[in-house]
């Protein structure tokens, strides 16, 4: 057995997940130190891979980018893994386009399975700044689609739409902070009986990545969000939740102008959430599509 597995033997899952962190933590910071010394600045950076937050960066011209991420929680039973794909529009990188495929597995839901849920479509536009501004602010609207079945507890059961404020500000050189609102509407949300009524929800999010190195990040995301729920016709209650995810993410730059970025995230639920622990895994893949001007 590995040293990791031994000391994984000996305590919960979720403490297993935490002593992976840090010794990922501590790699990291060595790679920090070898790419300091070795004139890493000049490497492209990880600029818009949060993990809960939204950052207010649209894609680069001519660059797609391909999201993963995987979200476990232990109390709850609750995993979820969500593709996300986002484009530029051709000829003005100001206008973005990009859609979320999600699939769940709802624990209060035991013999469901795992399936499909709501499939977003968004559009952002990039209002004020771009990647290399001190203040950065893309607005953006989505189109909810419900694909996700209600009986399973995996959709809302209506066609609905969400607005989302991102805000990304510079701090200092080795310190970036994201900003989040957002609300969500549901016109004919349903529940597993198939009562309807209206549901609304908001979210407010913030973060601090501090940029130990271009190509190494430490994070600590900050998200709440009070949603309404159907449990009568025309009836609905507010369900809450707020957490601290501690993370990491870590870049991979290739000459042909691939990035890879893998990270991790230890959600830690407090306040109404008080108690929950989870893991969160990510990916992405960042290439460009087409030949840029003058290259």
């Amino acid at each position: 057995m590995t040293r990791i597995g031994r000391a994984c033997g000996h305590t919960s899952i979720v403490g297993c997940f935490y002593f992976v962190f840090v010794v990922l933590l501590l790699a990291g910071a060595a790679l920090a130190q070898q790419d300091s010394a070795s004139s890493a600045s000049a490497q492209p950076g990880i600029q818009d891979n949060s993990f809960l937050i939204e950052e207010a960066y649209n894609q680069n011209f001519g660059v797609v980018q391909h999201i993963s991420s995987f979200t476990r929680f232990w109390n709850s039973k609750d995993w979820a893994y969500i593709f996300t794909q986002e484009w530029p529009v051709p000829g003005d990188a100001r206008h973005q386009l990009s859609y979320t495929v999600p699939f769940f597995h709802a624990g209060a839901f035991q013999d469901s399975g795992a399936g499909i849920g709501d499939v977003f479509l968004h559009y952002r536009y990039q209002l004020v700044g771009d990647g290399n501004a001190k203040l950065a602010f893309a607005p953006r609207l989505s189109l909810i689609l419900p694909t996700g079945s209600v009986a399973d507890g995996r959709g809302a059961g209506g066609l609905g739409v969400q607005t989302s404020l991102p805000v990304s500000l510079v701090l200092s050189k080795n310190l970036v902070s994201h900003w989040n609102a957002g609300v969500t509407v549901v016109p004919h949300a349903q529940d597993a009986s198939r009562d309807r009524a209206s549901a609304t929800g908001y979210n407010l999010g913030q973060s601090f990545i501090w940029l130990t190195n271009p190509r190494f990040n430490v994070m600590l995301e900050t998200v709440f969000a009070n949603s309404q729920f159907v449990v009568a016709p025309a009836k609905t209650e507010w369900s809450r939740s707020l957490f601290l995810s501690p993370g990491i993410r870590w870049a991979y730059n290739f000459k042909n102008g691939l990035q890879i970025v893998p990270g991790i995230g230890v959600p830690i639920g407090v306040g109404p959430s008080s108690g929950e622990k989870g893991v969160f895994l990510y990916l992405s893949f960042e290439h460009p599509f087409r030949k840029l001007p003058g290259k």
